[in-house]
């Protein structure tokens, strides 16, 4: 369960949904290849400003925004 911000660095508790942005990400288990499971990781307003959230070989990592992610208002605009 989702309690607290993925930003190891912020740490700030999960208290509304309206603030920061929801990562869902599936995972294989180790032991059947075939098993697959969900998990959801939050990263609060001041941290999805900032950062993503993404799959890494040790399970996930915080990353800075990149440069080449398109301004929100195209991202809107586009759909």
């Amino acid at each position: 369960m989702v309690s607290n911000c993925a930003n190891p660095e912020c740490g700030k508790p999960l208290h509304y949904l309206r603030d920061g942005k929801i990562f869902q990400l599936q995972f294989r288990s180790a032991e059947n290849q075939n098993a697959k499971r969900m998990e959801h990781f939050w990263l609060c307003g001041v941290c999805s400003a900032k950062y993503d959230v993404r799959q890494a070989a040790a399970g996930v990592e915080v990353v800075p925004l990149g440069r080449t992610r398109m301004p929100q208002r195209m991202l809107i605009d586009a759909a």
